[in-house]
């Protein structure tokens, strides 16, 4: 089958094989948002005289179609056909006859790939948005119930001071909350308009870049051509950033949790269902679970350096190596909504132990409170120091477990209400219904 760049020569089988690689199965992430942005391209060249109207109602018709072929997860790029764009403009020749081959006027596959990344890159986010805000109220929300239960706190891996797990369980809802504004700005960053800057110098025809950024419910456009050209690895770089930020805060409460959950520690009791066993030791309930969770949050943490070597040094223009990006790049969503959706679900059937304070082991870690008791009482904090250190030298310090922190953000007062605000406050900016209000439109 012919290539659509192809002249009068055929490629050498095995240098085609190299130069496709995995991008046809790739490809099949991006079929449907292909379509969208087609079907917005489609609806300017008519407005431009480019296209008769019968042939928009039908070309658009048959888009429909096929969108939702590739929503129902049924779209294939047969053997021969090079890649998703190949593909739907197969499809719509061999039902429309050339009419099919009038799409492609004034756009090149860069900018087409380049509008079918940002439709596909804005949809994932939008899940991860909505998944790692899941997380977050159960954080919250088992914060708010153990909000009085004390822990002991720790630096070094060494017992420190009096800790909670209200302070616990919402350090790690607060730590989403900073966060999701890095997915803000990567969204933001998204959710812009490449389409019409072709293969990135732009195009002779009086395209009507505004309109197809309306139609596909951008907030705006990449406006210079060339600029919207270098985009490409860039967005993959900076989203990857704010998966990876996302990743870090859900792969460090997962080592938490691993730790707090062995029979040493026994803060916290992972449900069953989420633990495996050993072939040999009947006793065992690993946290496998958390354990894959900690592995998958790092290797994401990673993506970030993975594009930046790939896209490294190049120059501007258009250059084959982007193709790489999409291996790393598309598979990386749904390994990160696994996580979360996971991560959700264990928290949410987590049960703390609320005595581990029972033991006199922890002692010690009341020892700053009677040191401060004794600088309120007159006492120069240097000596009140000395004075408890030489106690739990001997032996002789005794625990005073009754304490008051009140300043914000501490025991006493954990500030969930505030947290919440700035979460549900980045939240409200997103704006994804203008999103979803253009893609029904337009599909309607």
């Amino acid at each position: 089958m012919n290539k659509l760049w192809e002249k009068d020569f055929e490629v050498n089988k095995e240098i085609e094989r190299f130069t496709v690689g995995r991008d046809r199965e790739l490809d099949l992430y991006l079929a449907k948002y292909d379509v969208l942005g087609s079907m917005a391209h489609i609806t300017m060249l008519q407005s431009i005289g480019l296209l008769e109207r019968d042939e928009l109602v039908q070309l658009l018709a048959e888009l429909k179609h096929i969108y939702h072929i590739a929503d129902e997860g049924h779209f294939v790029i047969e053997d021969g056909v090079e890649d998703v764009h190949s593909q739907v403009e197969l499809m719509l020749t061999r039902k429309l006859g050339d009419m099919g081959k009038k799409i492609h006027s004034g756009r090149s596959r860069n900018d087409q790939v380049l509008v079918d990344l940002k439709l596909y890159t804005r949809h994932e986010l939008m899940d991860v948005v909505q998944l790692t805000h899941s997380l977050f109220d159960e954080l919250i929300g088992k914060s708010r119930q153990y909000s009085h239960v004390l822990m002991p706190g720790y630096t070094h891996l060494q017992i420190a001071m009096p800790s909670s797990f209200g302070l616990w369980f919402g350090a790690y809802a607060e730590s989403l909350a900073d966060d999701m504004l890095f997915l803000q700005a990567a969204y933001r960053m998204t959710n812009r308009n490449p389409l019409g800057s072709a293969a990135g110098y732009g195009s002779s025809f009086p395209l009507n870049r505004t309109m197809t950024t309306q139609l596909l419910g951008f907030d705006s456009m990449d406006y210079n051509v060339v600029y919207a050209q270098m985009g490409r690895g860039k967005m993959e770089r900076n989203v990857a950033f704010a998966l990876a930020t996302v990743a870090g805060t859900v792969a460090k409460m997962a080592f938490d949790a691993c730790m707090f959950n062995c029979q040493n520690f026994n803060f916290v009791k992972l449900p069953k269902e989420c633990t495996t066993g050993s072939s040999i030791m009947p006793h065992k309930k690993n946290p496998d679970v958390f354990e894959l969770i900690r592995a998958k949050c790092n290797k994401i943490q990673s993506l970030p350096q993975q594009i930046m070597m790939i896209m490294n040094n190049l120059p501007v223009g258009y250059f084959r190596d982007l193709q790489i990006i999409k291996e790393v790049f598309l598979p990386a969503f749904g390994e990160l909504k696994d996580c979360l959706q996971m991560a959700a679900y264990i928290i949410n059937r987590m049960e703390v132990n609320e005595h581990i304070l029972d033991n006199a082991m922890y002692d010690p870690i009341f020892s700053v409170e009677e040191v401060n008791r004794l600088a309120a009482a007159g006492m120069p904090f240097r000596d009140a120091y000395k004075k408890v250190g030489l106690e739990i030298e001997a032996g002789t310090f005794h625990a005073d477990r009754n304490i008051h922190h009140t300043h914000e953000g501490s025991i006493g007062n954990l500030c969930n209400d505030q947290i919440t605000h700035l979460m549900e406050h980045t939240l409200s900016e997103f704006h994804f219904e203008r999103v979803i209000e253009a893609e029904k439109r337009l599909l309607s």
